[in-house]
């Protein structure tokens, strides 16, 4: 696989080898070594992954701008396994030189890209096709109680989710979180 660095560090883009041949392809989407050995050293940090989700999304919906507040923050490293995305990851580190910056990246069933996620940042992505299929593997376990986001609409974050906004479909909740300033935010950058 390769490593990509984004313009936020410790923010990743992974490419896997994929083999085509007459039958379709193969590609390993995930080995728990060559994660080990190419992605902890570029992270300088190892990352154990406990619980894998999985959601279904129509054109339109946007999802986020999802975290989980310490002491259960939560790394992810997603993909869309069918349809496309648009991905995004908003920096919420207090201190960091990149604080309110996002990455944005395309995941689609034909780029077979992953997106890797680390703790202290919002997530969340755009269906940009008919359908998508998105898949999640996070290294700590979801708890409600620590469940938090920020306003995916913040023109503060200037984010194109890719959407016109009159064909946008979100959830309540994400319909009427704060915008980043007005976020209680308890990530410190180191």
């Amino acid at each position: 696989m390769e490593v990509i660095k984004t313009d936020i560090k410790g923010v990743l883009i992974i490419e896997p080898r994929v083999f085509r041949d007459a039958r379709g392809y193969f590609f390993e989407s995930f080995s728990r070594r060559e994660f080990e050995q190419q992605v902890a050293p570029v992270l300088g940090y190892d990352v154990r992954f406990v619980q894998d989700n999985e959601s279904m999304s129509c054109y339109g919906v946007v999802r986020g701008l999802h975290f989980q507040r310490p002491p259960f923050a939560q790394s992810k490293l997603v993909r869309c396994v069918r349809g496309k995305v648009l991905d995004v990851a908003v920096d919420l580190r207090k201190g960091s030189p990149t604080f309110g910056k996002h990455v944005a990246t395309e995941l689609s069933e034909d780029n077979h890209r992953q997106f890797f996620i680390p703790k202290g940042f919002a997530h969340g992505f755009a269906v940009l096709s008919e359908v998508a299929v998105f898949q999640y593997k996070c290294d700590e376990f979801y708890h409600p109680e620590a469940d938090a986001g920020i306003q995916l609409l913040d023109p503060a974050l200037g984010i194109d989710w890719q959407v016109p906004a009159e064909r946008m479909i979100l959830s309540e909740k994400d319909r009427i979180r704060a915008c980043l300033a007005d976020t209680p935010i308890e990530f410190e950058y180191t």
